[in-house]
């Protein structure tokens, strides 16, 4: 990753971090909801693991078990190790990846706060990129992702890697976001427009073409046809607690104390929606993917 686009991810995720965006905020819940999560989903996990920076449901669709070993791939404040978590169960373990250290100071503060006063322990987090996976090879037996490979500059890098730490017959179940037609050029060259998913995406044909590249079979991208102006319920809650976005620094509104947050992730990605009609040119998008045994 270029320093310049690394320093624009980890600036603008960090700010989302340390922005007190949760599931108590009736915005980010609902683009939670709108992305494929149930309210019993996210009331079963800390409020704070949900900062409505998803495009799907991994967790949905990945078939763990009890007893598995899963890793997240830009796991973010927990949302989708927390709900892997009880579904590998005690005897199982979710790991989270994230180069954000706010992110990964949530995510572990969030595991200790825990539901109901129960902390999660059969769960852990490390700071890494996820084309260099601190794990070690065929080590795991699901890999899932939310939002986060579209921001790998080096995606078949990104794709050997998770490779290389599954187990043969392991599998690769993710929530993305690819592309349907290219991108307007403005749009395309605009660094907050990658920085909020949208200009590092790649073709959903190239990314079935990268999978089988490396290595994997019964690859599937599926366009999910869901609305990605949804992420506008972010700034147009209604109601005093709707979080309102005027600067990079946290400060406290009149009433509920809900965080007003300058030049946001989230912002950003509102700016962009009232330019551009994102569903004509970008897609999420379901992948699925096996590494072959042998």
């Amino acid at each position: 990753m270029s320093p310049v686009i690394e320093q624009a991810v980890k600036s603008k995720y960090g700010a989302v971090a340390t922005s007190g965006l949760s599931s108590a905020h009736s915005g980010v819940r609902a683009v939670a909801e709108a992305f494929g999560y149930s309210p019993a989903e996210l009331a079963s996990i800390p409020s704070g693991a949900n900062m409505a920076l998803s495009c799907g449901n991994p967790t949905a669709t990945a078939n763990l078990r009890p007893g598995e070993v899963v890793v997240d791939l830009g796991c973010g404040g927990g949302l989708d190790v927390f709900l892997a978590a009880s579904k590998v169960g005690p005897s199982g373990k979710a790991i989270g990846i994230d180069m954000t250290p706010e992110m990964l100071e949530l995510a572990r503060q969030n595991a200790t706060r825990g539901q109901n006063g129960q902390p999660i322990t059969n769960v852990e987090f490390h700071q890494a990129t996820i084309d260099q996976l601190p794990l070690l090879d065929s080590s795991v037996d699901c890999v899932i992702s939310n939002c986060v490979i579209n921001l790998a500059p080096d995606k078949p890098a990104v794709f050997r890697e998770i490779a290389r730490v599954l187990k043969p017959g392991g599998r690769l179940a993710v929530s993305d976001i690819a592309l349907k037609q290219p991108l307007p050029v403005e749009l395309g060259q605009d660094l907050m427009a990658y920085v909020g998913c949208i200009s590092g995406a790649i073709p959903i044909e190239e990314y079935r073409r990268q999978l089988y590249a490396a290595g994997f079979d019964a690859v599937e991208v599926i366009d999910t046809g869901t609305d990605l102006n949804a992420y506008a319920m972010v700034e147009n809650q209604g109601g005093c607690c709707s979080p309102a976005v005027s600067g990079l620094s946290v400060v406290e509104t009149s009433c509920c104390s809900a965080p007003a947050i300058e030049e946001t992730l989230h912002a950003r990605l509102l700016d962009l929606l009232s330019r551009y009609n994102i569903n004509e040119y970008a897609a999420s998008v379901r992948v699925f993917a096996v590494r072959p045994h042998g």
